[in-house]
This record gives structure tokens, C-alpha cells and sequence, in this order.
């Protein structure tokens, strides 16, 4: 045997214990190294806002502290608007459950279906029997559910303290980092954070201002409509509509149309006809207009993004893979060598438009 084939062995070996240790260790620290990431995340999106308080002589602790205080004050006030919205709303739906039923079971007549309405009535009246009996039961699982509460606040805390750390000594942070490579790779590396800092502040900031938009747009339909808790489902509508891509106006017009359901029809025909219509004029005129200078996404390659996100870390991976994907698109517009397009029937994008109309 060649003297280095068991030298060969031994280095593959090594490298598969290693690679295996490395990931045991990844898959154990999973939960942990996801809140670091979520916290990098905060962090990036931050910076652009705490770079500018730093700038005009603020220190970055204090300015950071600031921001942090804003976005707590402004979660806790999209909390109290929509905690008494689910709770009325939940009341009233169980209240008009019998009137629903009679509607229903007269439009069913007209085929010669019929419902026992005494029968579903006494089911729903029902349940305030079972709920008492599965009361008994509600002890066992307090404990669990008390945990979880415990946890999911550890889990904010501990994103809260990163977040705060990362933004508030970034600088000496990248310095830290950057002294591990030789000049030339620290040029690169600064250029993919300022790329990075730039986008990701960029489609929060974007998203914020199209949020904002929406939300007075939409609060302004629902008073016209006549559709109870205009400002909390607004609200609802803004956030949901720009922070889930392609689909969000749709998903976050839902609740606003079940609640004008509970006041008529006709009602909620005019919110629906308002969530598509403004769908079509945040597309065409708003978003144009505000991602030109923020951040540019094509609708495919930010929904494919969220979906990815998504299925590697549920809801904070949708979140944070759209601003990753536009920094990676940037990285690419800015480091990839480009060429001239040679002339050919399937390039010509303006005659295949004319085609097309």
C-alpha cells in the first residue's frame, strides 16, 4: 500500500466526523442559531435609521433604544386595536348564528332542501355544556400552554437583547469580523454589507410606506361602507397586504369582508369589490412609484423567495427571504459580468408587447 493512501483515509475520516459533529451540534442549536439569525436581521434593518441618528451626533446605545421604544409602542397599539375587534366580532357572529341559519335554510327551500333549524339551534346551545364538561380537562394542559407562553417570551427577550447588541455595536462588530481577512476580502465583505443594509432597509421602509397607504386607503373605504372597526381592520389590511407577497391584499381583505358580512351583504360585496380594485392600483400606480427607489422584486421571484423562507424557517424565513433575495439580486447586478444581447424575434420585448395588446 502507497504510504499516503492511509494518510488519505485518515484525512476523509476526520472529515466526516467532523462534517457529522458539526451537524449534531447545528441541529441541536437550530432554535438558537434561528433567533441569532432573525436578530442580524432586525439588526441590518435597523442600521439605516440608527446610522442616521449617529450621524447627528446621537450615540448609537441611545439611538437604538429610541427605535427600539417606537416599535414596541407601535406593536403594543396594533395589539389594543385588534384585541377588542376579535372579541366583539366573535360575540356577534355566535349571536347571529340562528339568523344565519334561517337565511340559509330559505335559499335552500327554493330546491326543496330543508333544515331542521329548531335542531342546529339546540346543537349551538349545546355547546355550553360541553364546554363545561371539557373544563375538567382544561387543568392538564395549563401547565403546557403556561410553558410555551414562557418560552415564546424568552424567545422575544432574547431576539430583543441581539437585536439591541448588533445595532448598537455594529461597527465594532464588522471590526471584529473584518480583521480576519486580508485587506482585499475586507472590501468585499463591506461591500456586500453595505448591499445588504441597503436593501434591507430598503424593503422595510418601502413596505412600511405602502403599509401606511394602504391602511388609509382602506380605512377610508370602510367608514364610507359603513363597516364597523374601520381603524383595526385597516390596520389589519396594511400590514398583511405588503408583508406577505402577491397574495397579501387578498389574504388580509378576507377579515374585512367577513365582518361586513355580519352587517349585510351588499356591504360586504362593496369591500370586496374595493380589496380588488386597489390591488390593481397599488400594482400599476403606488408600488411602482415607491419600490423604483427602495427595492425591485419580480412578483415570481418574491413569492418562490417567501415560499423558501418559509419551508427553512417558517414565518420569520418569508419574512426575511425577500430582502435576502433582492441583496442577492443586487450582489449579482453588481459583481456578474454582463454582455450585449445578440438581436433575434424571441428578445424583441417591445414588439412581442405590441403583439401582445
Amino acid at each position: 500500500m502507497p504510504p499516503w493512501v492511509p494518510r488519505l483515509l485518515l484525512q476523509v475520516t476526520a472529515i466526516v466526523v467532523i462534517l457529522w459533529a458539526a451537524y449534531q451540534v447545528g441541529k441541536a442549536l437550530r432554535g438558537f442559531l434561528i433567533l441569532v439569525l432573525i436578530s442580524l436581521f432586525l439588526s441590518v434593518a435597523l442600521e439605516p435609521a440608527v446610522a442616521y441618528l449617529a450621524k447627528r451626533g446621537w450615540r448609537r446605545g441611545m439611538a437604538t433604544g429610541v427605535i427600539f421604544v417606537v416599535a414596541v409602542q407601535l406593536t403594543l397599539l396594533a395589539v389594543a386595536l385588534m384585541v377588542p375587534l376579535i372579541v366583539d366580532q366573535t360575540r356577534r357572529l355566535i349571536n347571529s348564528i340562528p339568523e344565519y341559519v334561517t337565511q340559509i335554510n330559505d335559499f335552500l327551500g327554493r330546491f326543496d332542501i330543508e333544515l331542521s333549524r329548531a335542531r342546529i339551534v339546540e346543537s349551538i346551545t349545546s355547546l355550553d355544556t360541553s364546554i363545561s364538561s371539557l373544563a375538567n380537562d382544561l387543568g392538564g394542559t395549563l401547565l403546557g400552554v403556561g410553558s410555551r407562553l414562557v418560552t415564546t417570551v424568552f424567545q422575544i427577550l432574547t431576539i430583543a437583547l441581539f437585536t439591541f447588541y448588533f445595532t448598537a455595536d455594529a461597527p465594532r462588530v464588522r471590526r471584529a469580523v473584518l480583521r480576519m481577512f486580508p485587506p482585499d476580502r475586507q472590501r468585499v465583505l463591506l461591500r456586500v454589507q453595505e448591499i445588504a443594509i441597503e436593501k434591507t432597509g430598503a424593503y422595510i421602509y418601502s413596505r412600511a410606506l405602502l403599509a401606511a397607504v394602504a391602511a388609509f386607503v382602506t380605512w377610508i373605504a370602510l367608514r364610507l361602507i359603513g363597516v364597523p372597526f374601520a381603524e383595526p381592520l385597516a390596520l389589519w389590511v396594511g400590514v398583511l397586504s405588503q408583508f406577505v407577497p402577491v397574495v397579501g391584499t387578498y389574504l388580509g381583505g378576507v377579515l374585512p369582508v367577513l365582518i361586513a358580512l355580519l352587517e349585510s351583504p351588499a356591504k360586504a360585496f362593496g369591500v370586496l369589490v374595493f380589496i380588488v380594485l386597489y390591488q390593481q392600483f397599488e400594482n400599476y400606480i403606488v408600488s411602482p412609484r415607491i419600490t423604483a427607489r427602495t427595492m425591485s422584486l419580480h412578483p415570481a421571484i418574491a413569492f418562490g423567495s417567501a415560499i423558501i423562507g418559509a419551508t427553512l424557517m417558517g414565518a420569520p424565513g418569508a419574512l426575511m427571504a425577500l430582502p435576502v433575495a433582492a441583496t442577492v439580486q443586487a450582489w449579482i447586478s453588481t459583481y456578474l459580468e454582463r454582455h450585449e444581447v445578440i438581436e433575434s424575434h424571441l428578445t424583441e420585448e417591445r414588439r412581442s408587447n405590441q403583439a401582445a395588446k
